[in-house]
């Protein structure tokens, strides 16, 4: 399919409100995706929005009412044993069966041992735009924690380590998230027009290829 023909098979665009669960003040980003979008692509879009580095796992949580247990949608492991459970693919199923039919939000998860857990709200569905360039991320606010520094609760922590400058460790958080002092270190630095999305189908050669799962 070439760019115009994908152009001509998205009809609407999704804009949806990613919320980092926890956060204060609020981590969050808007963005608006193609409705034809599988929840791999909308991981991709997340991972590229928020700021993450994609380095760990991740999987999407969808609760109906009604049901007993959550659909979990993922990408496959066969060598992570956690995920016995039953579970869906996350390339073959597409956010427009869920989002404003079934579900208004669902939960994704990055990372299961840091748990950023993040809430993926369905705001409304919009017309595509014809000089607009899509995934987009229109807004947004606060920077996104460093990668593997223990959750909401052990970002808060390095925050103060590095607000104080007598602290044991005030001198190894900084080499580590690679500040030269504690003002350089902007918790709430955000600009949504810095945001580069990755083309999600090169991203899913990279996973096969990791994954070892085609």
């Amino acid at each position: 399919m070439n760019k115009r023909e994908a152009v001509r098979a998205m009809n609407r665009i999704y804009q949806l409100k990613i919320t980092l669960n926890d956060s204060s003040p609020r981590i969050w980003r808007r963005i608006q995706v193609p409705e034809n979008y599988t929840f791999f692509d909308l991981h991709v879009a997340i991972q590229d929005a928020m700021g993450w580095t994609d380095s760990h796992l991740h999987a999407f949580y969808i609760a109906q009412k009604g049901a007993t247990q959550h659909t979990t949608i993922r990408y496959p492991d066969p060598e992570v044993g956690i995920f016995n459970d039953p579970y869906l693919d996350e390339r073959k199923e597409k956010i427009s069966a869920y989002f404003g039919k079934i579900i208004k939000q669902c939960v994704y998860e990055y990372d299961f041992g840091d748990s950023w857990n993040h809430v993926v709200l369905f705001e409304r569905e919009l017309p595509v735009e014809p000089r607009a360039k899509y995934p987009l991320c229109v807004v947004g606010e606060n920077a996104c924690p460093p990668e593997d520094c223990g959750g909401v609760g052990g970002y808060e922590r390095l925050q103060k380590i590095i607000k104080s400058p007598k602290h044991s460790e005030h001198k190894e958080t900084l080499e580590w998230v690679g500040v030269e002092s504690g003002d350089k270190f902007d918790p709430v630095d955000f600009n949504p027009q810095d945001v580069y999305f990755e083309n999600p189908k090169k991203r899913l050669r990279e996973y096969r290829k990791g994954f070892g799962v085609w």
